[in-house]
């Protein structure tokens, strides 16, 4: 697959290019390339970034980054299988718990939501940092969810972290979860609520608490450009128009 010249293959973490030491430097430079490729791409086209990581294995498939980075793009194309197989064989190679949450959510995109309440009892989790922490209870959180459990959700989204009022990065999505929760229980007051403490904490409009907050607000907008459209219409033009109905008119009246 094509990759831009531009691209070479040093933007790629230092932890990750260290791992790539362990190959020839060409081979390691096509590897780091790629996998540049899929980290560029994996948000806008996720396809396009499962071909480059599918190169990249093939280079390099005994480097954990890699088979990380092949589970990743394969979980963005919820290709949830096959993603699984690869951040469980990243995780043999490196014996890190990191991957746990992920791993997971896998097990609910395959339909085993079950499985992934399982993982989320299990010791690994005790061996993750805050956030993977965090993540794991979004995950768990959403496979009760899988399985009709709304109120059992709803109290597991129920936290240390949700009630602190400091902003960290998981902040708006724990709290977007709880909101999304609270409201399909149909507590709607408590929900409105929590939707607009999640778009306080949304600093990077990574989520469409807003929207969804506005909405319970019957709050409608229009589009600035149709609405120009509508109202750009400048004396002269309305003349033609009138000109040509009466014309129009004239003619009909002749025949």
């Amino acid at each position: 697959m094509p990759i831009p010249d531009d691209v070479t293959g040093e933007e790629i973490d230092a932890d990750v290019r260290q791992e790539l030491q362990s190959l020839p430097k060409g081979l390691a430079e096509d590897v780091a390339r790629n996998l540049v490729m899929v980290a560029k791409l994996i948000d806008e086209d996720p396809e396009q970034a499962y071909g480059y990581s599918r190169v990249a294995l093939r280079l390099a498939s005994r480097v954990a980054a890699v088979r990380e980075a092949a589970g990743f793009a394969a979980y963005a194309n919820q290709k949830y299988s096959e993603a699984l197989a690869e951040f469980r064989a990243a995780r043999r190679m490196t014996g890190s718990a990191e991957l746990w949450p992920v791993m997971a959510d896998c097990e609910r995109g395959l339909g085993r939501p079950e499985k992934a309440l399982d993982m989320a009892g299990e010791a690994e989790v005790q061996k993750l940092d805050k956030a993977g922490q965090v993540e794991m209870r979004l995950v768990a959180a959403g496979a009760r969810r899988d399985m009709g459990q709304l109120d059992a959700a709803i109290v597991t989204l129920q936290s240390p972290e949700l009630a602190s009022n400091s902003v960290q990065p998981w902040t708006a999505r724990l709290r977007y979860a709880y909101a999304d929760a609270l409201l399909s229980a149909g507590r709607e007051a408590e929900a409105r609520e929590w939707f607009a403490k999640t778009a306080e904490a949304d600093r990077d409009g990574s989520t469409d608490a807003s929207d969804r907050l506005a909405e319970m607000d019957g709050v409608e907008f229009v589009d600035a450009f149709d609405e120009e459209a509508d109202t750009d219409v400048t004396p002269a033009a309305e003349a033609e128009k009138d000109q040509d109905q009466d014309q129009g008119q004239d003619e009909d009246d002749d025949q």
